[in-house]
């Protein structure tokens, strides 16, 4: 059975900077990219608040970049999905989608975490063309414009009050006639001049053609009637799910079922296996700190292992 020192599970900027690490302490790293290689950010396309790139860069041509460092330093980068980890004891066994098993010394763990849509076709269709779950990341592409946002929470609140800086108009879509926010998050939405918020609506499809997204309609549930929305951009802020069903029966998780770490650290509370990026971030989920949280669990793993022998 083959044997590894360092497991990376998943790809994207967390996975791909813990491969980089993890092969310049010649610690031989094996990382499995999962189902989507690179990452939810190939997902987007643009990205210009990534450091070190004046005019923005292509985000798959990032994660390629990305790749092609880890495999040029020596990361066994491997297309696959892992169906299966027990880690209840070192080494940890772990089972690949074809049936091959191999053993691992320490695994970190960097799955992300996948944002939550509403399940429209035209929300798939539009996706990257003026559909987007990220207003950090996209939000100033529509400059001047006008947008949409769907949902009533805390993040919500927090990414339209963030647009409203940015663009002329922002709609708030909220199917009930209440936000779930806390009181001073909506009162952030209430201050707010350019945000109008639409009580009691659901979003039946969003509209466009094929430059991207140019409206969208919605179902008002109180008044039993559809109406159409111009807007430039439509974006998700109904949550994220963090992709911790292949680990959770042995990590523990916090109450929304992201991986808790400890500290400033990467630990999990198995020893030796670690965490990294999205998945364990619920705040920031940004390029730039799942690199950085990549970084510091290839660190933690070979701190680890030199502390085993």
């Amino acid at each position: 059975m083959e044997k590894v020192k360092v497991l990376i599970i998943g790809s994207g900027p967390a996975g791909y900077t813990a491969a980089i690490y993890a092969s310049r302490a010649a610690l031989s790293p094996v990382l499995y990219e999962g189902p989507e290689a690179g990452g939810q950010l190939t997902s987007t396309t643009l990205i210009e608040n990534f450091p070190g790139f004046a005019e923005g860069v292509d985000a798959n041509e990032l994660m390629a970049a990305m790749r092609a460092q880890a495999v040029n330093l020596g990361a066994d980068v491997r297309s696959g999905i892992i169906t299966k980890a027990d880690l209840s004891k070192r080494p940890f066994k772990i089972v690949i989608e074809d049936g091959s098993e191999l053993l691992a010394e320490t695994v970190i763990i960097a799955t992300g975490a996948s944002a939550k849509y509403l399940g429209l076709p035209s929300e798939s269709k539009f996706k990257g063309m003026g559909v987007s779950a990220c207003a950090t990341c996209d939000g100033f592409f529509y400059r001047k414009k006008v947008v949409a946002v769907v949902g009533g929470g805390d993040t919500a609140c927090s990414e339209a009050v963030y647009l409203s800086t940015l663009c002329n108009k922002v709609y708030m879509i909220v199917r009930r006639d209440e936000f779930r926010a806390s009181k001073a998050t909506q009162q952030q939405v209430f201050d707010r001049e350019n945000i109008e918020i639409l009580w009691n609506c659901n979003t039946l499809e969003v509209l466009g053609d094929e430059n991207g997204v140019n409206g969208v309609r919605l179902y008002h549930n109180k008044e039993d009637r559809e109406f159409e929305l111009p807007i430039d951009g439509f974006f998700l802020a109904i949550g994220h799910h963090p992709n911790v069903e292949l680990v959770k029966e042995w990590i523990e998780l916090d109450e929304n079922g992201y991986i808790k770490t400890k500290g400033a650290s990467s630990l999990t509370n198995v020893e030796g296996v670690f965490a990294a990026g999205d998945v364990q971030d619920p705040r920031y989920r940004q390029a730039i700190t799942a690199a950085g949280s990549g970084c510091k669990a290839a660190l933690d793993a070979e701190k680890f292992l030199i502390s085993q022998k």
